[in-house]
């Protein structure tokens, strides 16, 4: 049977980085405490790590979310000309006033937490959750991801320029799917581009280090995630690590059967939460896995513009799966009232064009919801 949902082993901690603008203390190995995928603890729990500053940090970002709700809540509301109401969004809130001022701070922070990355990761782990909650800053992301799934000096890199040389039984398959991965994004436009070149290498080098698996095709919108932030060498540790230790080889092997899994748990939490859409999406024939397998195999990444998908990413990296399962409840609950009243073909169309672009505005509010949503990983054992 599976543990609670994420699954993860405790981590290592992470060791040193070649990156100049970096310098964790390589001395401290041990084991970092596993992920706790329970809900952000009490805030007595950690508070005695923090510095006065990090506290009023603390309580500022806890402020922000109470005015996003309060937004939220006043969004909701006025339902039905929802479409138009994202330019005055944030806007209208005092939380604007404090932003800049609040990522300034934010840019030293993190600054601060990737060179004291253990400490942050043992002794302070709920102002980090806050943090990675409310988005790792663009420049940091690299480095950050690196060290949540703990990829920053695996003995695999050495073997990445040997496993180029190689071929592999899944070359074919992996050139044909290229070009239909972020066709849209500069990095990977056209055959002869880069992206596609270290896409193709990285995919490459998995399937010759995990045969079983070889190379399934939600997959590589992971990896051009990854190269979009980082050298394809680090891009590649870092996949591995998310293969192995965050649920994702089980759900790319060739049986799938734990997508199914997810699917069905899914499923569960849809009946017990929203009844009234479960029945109409069952009087539809409009299968879970219709609209909800693109969802867990790519991380939303086919789902959202990448601004949004990379919010809900960050959040994957530290506490794993579980955020799949708050996006897709927060994103059924927020659109119930339009989706009771569609057809099957209403609700495919729906769901392809209105649904991906409800929150580009403001992701913030995408993460909230996320965070409403009950989610309880004892009743998603096996």
């Amino acid at each position: 049977g599976f543990g609670a949902v994420p699954d993860f082993p405790p981590f290592p901690g992470p060791g040193t980085m070649a990156s100049p603008a970096v310098s964790p203390d390589s001395s401290s190995h041990e084991a970092l405490s596993s992920v706790n995928s329970a809900p952000a603890c009490s805030p007595t729990s950690d508070s005695e790590n923090l510095s006065p500053d990090e506290l009023e940090l603390l309580a500022k970002l806890e402020e922000q979310n109470r005015l996003l709700e309060a937004d939220s809540k006043s969004m909701r509301s006025m339902n039905g000309s929802r479409r138009n109401s994202g330019s005055s969004l944030v806007s209208s809130s005092s939380a604007s006033s404090n932003l800049s001022h609040l990522e300034e701070d934010t840019w030293i922070l993190w600054g601060r937490i990737v060179n004291e990355w253990d400490e942050w990761r043992k002794k302070k782990e709920k102002l980090l959750k806050e943090l990675i909650r409310k988005g790792i800053p663009h420049h940091f992301r690299a480095i950050v991801w690196q060290l949540l799934c703990s990829a920053t000096d695996m003995p695999v890199k050495n073997q990445y320029s040997e496993l180029l040389k190689m071929s592999s039984p899944c070359e074919k398959l992996i050139r044909r799917d290229i070009a239909r991965t972020y066709p849209e994004h500069e990095f990977f436009k056209g055959q002869d581009s880069l992206g596609q070149e270290v896409l193709f290498n990285v995919m490459k080098a998995y399937s010759l280090v995990d045969r079983e698996v070889g190379y399934c095709q939600g997959s590589a919108f992971i990896v051009g995630l990854l190269l979009m932030q980082m050298p394809e060498e680090e891009a590649f540790c870092v996949f591995v690590r998310l293969m192995q230790e965050y649920r994702l080889r089980e759900l790319f092997k060739p049986s799938m059967a734990e997508l199914g899994l997810c699917i069905y748990q899914f499923e569960y939490m849809l009946q017990e939460q929203l009844p009234e859409l479960n029945i109409h999406f069952r009087s539809q024939s409009f299968l879970t896995s219709m609209y909800a397998s693109s969802w867990f195999l790519t991380l939303f990444l086919t789902t959202f513009p990448l601004p949004v998908a990379t919010r809900v990413f960050d959040i994957f990296m530290y506490e794993g799966l579980e955020i799949v399962f708050r996006v897709g409840m927060a994103l059924l609950q927020f659109n119930q009232a339009e989706l009771v009243q569609l057809d099957m073909e209403g609700m495919s169309q729906y769901f392809q064009k209105v649904i991906p672009h409800q929150f580009d505005s403001c992701p913030d509010k995408l993460i909230l919801r996320a965070f409403q949503v009950k989610y309880n990983p004892k009743k998603m054992k096996r």
